[in-house]
This record gives C-alpha cells, sequence and structure tokens, in this order.
C-alpha cells in the first residue's frame, strides 16, 4: 500500500496496518492514518482513482466498488442502520441518489465520498461500541445534509 497508494496521494504522514503475530498485515482493518491523509484517499477515489494527475488505482477498479455492490445480497447481514446500502471490496456503497460510498472504521472512524456533491468527509472516532450502528443515527444524516447545503450553495 506505501508503494502502489500511499506515497502517490500527495500523504504528509506514515501510516500504519495493525499485525497479527506471524508479523503479517491485517489488511481487513486496522489501518491507522492522520484525519487529513484519510481524506487523500478519499478525494483520490472521488477522483476516479486519480491523485496529483496520475491514475493511482485504476477507474476499473473504482467503478466496481461504486457500482457493483448488491443490496439485495447485502440485505442478509441484517444492518438496520444501512437500508438499501450494499457492501464491496471493503466499501459500504448506500445506493442513494448521490451515489455515496464509504469506508468505516470499528470506532466511528469514516470517509464519506459524495461523488455528486463533489465532497469528502473523513472523521475519527472513539466511540466507546464497537459499530458504526451507534453512531450512524447521527453521521449518515450530518453527511447528506453537509452536501445537500454545499449542493444548494449555502455552504
Amino acid at each position: 500500500m506505501s508503494e502502489r497508494i500511499w506515497s502517490r496521494i500527495g500523504t504528509e504522514e506514515d501510516a500504519y496496518f495493525n499485525i497479527d503475530l506471524a508479523g503479517t498485515e491485517v489488511g481487513g482493518g486496522g489501518l491507522n492514518a492522520t484525519l487529513r491523509d484519510l481524506a487523500r484517499l478519499g478525494e483520490m477515489m472521488r477522483n476516479d482513482g486519480v491523485a496529483n494527475g496520475e491514475q493511482v488505482v485504476p477507474r476499473a477498479v473504482v467503478d466496481d466498488i461504486r457500482f457493483n455492490g448488491s443490496s439485495e445480497a447485502f440485505k442478509p447481514a441484517g444492518y438496520v442502520t444501512l437500508p438499501g446500502w450494499a457492501y464491496r471490496n471493503m466499501w459500504w456503497i448506500s445506493n442513494d441518489d448521490h451515489g455515496a460510498y464509504m469506508a468505516r472504521g470499528i470506532y466511528g472512524q469514516n470517509i464519506y465520498i459524495d461523488p455528486k456533491a463533489e465532497m469528502v468527509i473523513s472523521r475519527v472516532g472513539s466511540h466507546t461500541v464497537a459499530a458504526n450502528t451507534a453512531t450512524d443515527h447521527l453521521v449518515l444524516p450530518a453527511y447528506r445534509a453537509a452536501a445537500d447545503a454545499l449542493m444548494a450553495g449555502t455552504v
């Protein structure tokens, strides 16, 4: 990740993955990074995989994440705070009219991308409950309200 993505998106700080007892990175979670660098990752995704004029992640990969998540396949997971959403390649897809999608950390960390509003929100958190369902009812409407305000020109 350092060579292929992190060093190419203009990050300011090193990031770290948690490792297991054998010293292997746990790529399915445990990314530790600054708020600004997480926002840079989100901005690269919002720009179809492009950062600093360079194709960092293939557009086909970004499109696969954004457009191939199935809400029907995701429904049995029972996420009551995410009706109509889907999950694809470690990203959560809203399937809303803005095409919003996000990366979600265990204690409330988020990278929220709203392509229609041309907006990325990066959030760090340390909620006492190890599940985003504890904060979804607050943050998801706030993210959408920010997007709507940007689009209306009231921000």
